[in-house]
């Protein structure tokens, strides 16, 4: 049998090529928080959001992760390229249209990252924490810890914050940012137990140096929820196996990934702590088929996924196009062979 020759190509609008410069301007914490509140609002199929792939050389990867939207816009994948020895890494997010199949656009994710973990950890936590000014323990000063607290910021009123960070400076520098850009009262707190104690939410991005835990489940108080995005690989602690234990509901973004390849939840395991029960998709928490209660401990587990980076591309590309950003790309598709 001979081969299949597909037919002409079909003209489709351009694809658009977002720069990393151009993210940055499009960047809109409510937007963001509202998108993905929007996409987790919904049930997720397990196959819309299939485990991530990776290819390995010697000192170097590529990861891809894909996901289709739930809200029917777009489907797509973002790639990793990276490497150890030069400690340098590259983003690319693609986005193709589901009804046409065309690509719609190419982004540079360098940000994206960041803008997609600290917002679906606002989702999480303004669905648990209670309806009042928050206050917030903030357990790091790095780029992921100002993202939650301002993608928090965006959302809800926060009465009070205190940080801490392990050098003096950085904390200090931490707390006159957001005293200066967002007049928030934000105080930088020499121990991390002075900064949790009778707080509302605990904001935590820092993994120790030496990967011991810095939160410990001790500290812990009825009615709190604890964002941990810090432990995403087996080797990595961010949360004691007594913060696992004492938490009512275990929310996670991956529950899979986050059972079975974090350094947290795998010490946890080891201890003898049973949370299979209480671990449940970010989904099934937004969507309403489960509910914390006011003396409940939330803890919200992250491990980052495709779909949130599906999402936020596609809000940039919304914005892109409406803001006339940028770079118009012309290509064609072809129909599949038969």
């Amino acid at each position: 049998m001979g081969a299949t020759v597909a037919g002409p190509a079909i003209a489709v609008p351009p694809t658009l090529f977002i720069t990393d410069a151009e993210v940055a301007q499009l960047a809109d914490w409510p937007a963001a928080v509202a998108a993905l509140r929007r996409a987790y609002s919904v049930p997720i199929a397990p196959t819309m959001v299939p485990p991530r792939s990776m290819a390995r050389g010697e000192g170097i990867w590529l990861r891809g992760l894909t996901a289709v939207s739930p809200a029917g816009g777009h489907m797509g994948c973002k790639l990793i390229a990276a490497s150890m020895k030069a400690r340098q890494a590259s983003y690319l997010i693609s986005l193709f249209d589901q009804t046409t199949m065309a690509l719609a656009a190419l982004i540079d994710g360098n940000r994206i990252t960041g803008i997609r973990t600290a917002a679906t950890a606002a989702v999480a936590v303004d669905k648990a924490a209670p309806n009042r000014p928050l206050r917030v323990a903030v357990i790091g000063s790095g780029f992921e810890a100002q993202g939650l607290l301002a993608a928090l910021a965006a959302v809800r009123q926060l009465s009070e914050v205190r940080v801490f960070s392990p050098t003096p400076a950085s904390r200090e520098r931490f707390a006159e940012k957001f005293r200066l850009e967002l007049s928030l009262a934000v105080k930088a707190v020499t121990q991390p137990e002075d900064a949790v104690k009778d707080v509302d939410v605990i904001l935590c991005a820092a993994r120790s140096r030496d990967e011991r835990p810095v939160i410990h489940g001790d500290w812990l108080e009825p009615g709190m929820t604890v964002v941990s995005i810090g432990s995403t690989l087996p080797e990595q602690r961010e949360v004691d196996e007594r913060t696992v234990a004492r938490a009512t509901c275990i929310i996670a973004d991956m529950p899979e990934e986050v059972a079975h390849d974090t350094g947290d939840m795998l010490a946890a395991t080891r201890a003898g702590v049973d949370f299979a029960g209480k671990l449940v998709p970010l989904s099934d928490f937004v969507g309403g088929l489960v509910s914390s209660g006011p003396q409940d401990i939330v803890l919200y587990k992250s491990v980052g996924s495709a779909l949130q980076d599906v999402v936020i591309a596609e809000m940039l590309l919304v914005q892109a196009r409406h803001k006339g950003l940028g770079c118009e790309m012309l290509h064609s598709i072809a129909p599949v062979a038969k």
